[in-house]
């Protein structure tokens, strides 16, 4: 199967949540609220489901994780380069920076998904049980003289709280019941469909008045630095395909649609992240497949 055949139906389903954001006229209230049970409830499912259930050999898994937290760790070292190469309005930078290492997990799990089916799945949710608290840490740090603090922060992030529930669920060798794995199972399917129609409607190809150079940069870590380091690093250290495939892929992913949503509660600039968030997700569609073909 090619990979413009598996990126096809996810990319689709993007197209389409962009269209019935725009033409269903079913009202912001609509969006926001499927948004926040895809967030609160369906994704935080998928992920306690994958890692709860799946053994984790992570003598077998610990390079993978080194190449994709290897990835993490160099967009935030490339994304804080750029505070000394640009000079921005005051909070343009702090919003913006997350863009280059944050990753959108909804298309993560779709993409995995398609790769290699349940075993890709679970491998992709080990990766996104690693980065979200590094991620999210390097994010909120940026703005955290807004914020509560970095504590409160990521106890308050669903994804994180169901994915370390997971695998300690899946490390005491505990067994979910038939009827709880059937109806998590349900709810997970329904993520990964509803997760991407909500990418597609929160696309904003607008809010792009300053600061053009500091965001072509950051898309460039994010797009092309970040997906780069993660093929030279899991071919340096040997990894089995279908694991380089996820690491890859993971390191080539847009940014999180979350980013939007920390910037503008933490006083940033939403305008400008959600530019850089509907961009990065529209370019992905050319980039993410030069990625995944070289990862084969």
């Amino acid at each position: 199967m090619s990979i413009a055949t598996i990126l096809f139906p996810d990319f689709a389903l993007i197209l389409l949540g962009f269209l019935l954001m725009r033409f269903a006229n079913w009202g912001s209230e609509f969006w926001s609220g499927l948004e926040k049970l895809i967030y609160y409830v369906l994704f935080p499912a998928l992920l306690f489901y994958s890692t709860a259930r799946t053994p984790f050999d992570f003598a077998a898994t610990g390079r993978m994780l080194q190449v994709a937290l290897g990835g993490c760790v160099a967009g935030i070292a490339l994304g804080w380069l750029a505070k000394p190469l640009f000079k921005t309005a005051p909070m343009m930078f702090e919003s913006g920076v997350q863009t280059a290492f944050r990753f959108n997990s909804y298309i993560a799990l779709a993409i995995a998904s398609r790769l290699g089916g349940e075993q890709a799945t679970s491998l992709m949710a080990l990766i996104i049980g690693f980065a979200v608290p590094l991620c999210n840490m390097a994010a909120v740090h940026a703005l955290v003289h807004r914020s509560g603090g970095l504590l409160t922060e990521l106890a308050k992030n669903p994804l994180l709280v169901a994915t370390a529930c997971g695998m300690g669920f899946n490390v005491l060798g505990w067994h979910l019941p038939e009827i709880a794995s059937a109806t998590l199972g349900r709810m997970a399917n329904a993520s990964i469909a509803l997760g991407l129609i909500a990418v597609g409607a929160g696309l904003r190809l607008s809010g792009l008045h300053e600061a053009k150079g500091l965001a072509a940069y950051f898309l460039a870590v994010k797009l092309i630095a970040l997906p780069a380091i993660g093929l030279l690093l899991s071919r340096w250290l040997g990894l089995p395909p279908l694991q380089q495939q996820i690491a890859v892929a993971f390191c080539a992913l847009p940014t999180a649609s979350s980013a939007y949503v920390l910037a503008a509660r933490m006083g940033g600039n939403g305008p400008f992240v959600a530019f850089l968030i509907s961009a990065g997700t529209v370019l992905s569609v050319g980039t993410l497949p030069v990625w995944l073909s070289m990862a084969r």
